[in-house]
């Protein structure tokens, strides 16, 4: 199986899997703010290498199924006419993509543009890799924190 096939069924079936991968994270992360509000530990202090990585999965996942969604949103065996004839869009069409930001759009001979992407798509995407940024930043903090406190035991 090519790298090609592997990406395009990665695509595919990310908007079915990221659900379980975000409820997933969201529980675990859930569980951990229950732990410690049980513990009576309610005290603000730097998050954890585990929190940092629970965030990075639920944001990553997020980001990476609102994009699936977005691409997979304009992708139709149809070609371009009946694509957008299936949207309502009456007339010549073109459809044009952009990759980032997510879009894919019919555009009549009169210069009329009918968005296919969900308006909803590209504040996750950018939101997630904004959260992903910071939880990759929050977890090397946590990492050489916690191998400073290592060497001051020892």
């Amino acid at each position: 199986m090519s790298l090609l096939s592997v990406l395009f069924l990665a695509l595919t079936f990310a908007p079915f899997v990221t659900p379980f991968l975000v409820a997933g994270a969201g529980a675990a992360l859930a569980k951990r703010g229950y732990q410690r509000l049980r513990l009576g530990t309610l005290r603000w202090h730097p998050p954890s290498g585990r929190t940092c990585v629970l965030v990075l999965v639920m944001a990553g996942s997020a980001a990476f199924g609102a994009y699936a969604w977005g691409l997979m949103s304009g992708f139709y065996i149809l070609d371009p006419d009946q694509m957008c004839a299936a949207r309502g869009v009456s007339g010549d069409h073109v459809v044009t993509r952009a990759m980032l930001p997510v879009s894919s759009q019919c555009v009549t001979s009169a210069g009329e543009g009918t968005e296919l992407v969900p308006g909803w798509v590209n504040p996750v995407v950018f939101v997630g890799l904004a959260l992903c940024g910071l939880a990759l930043g929050a977890s090397g903090d946590a990492v050489r924190r916690k191998v400073r406190a290592r060497a001051r035991v020892a």
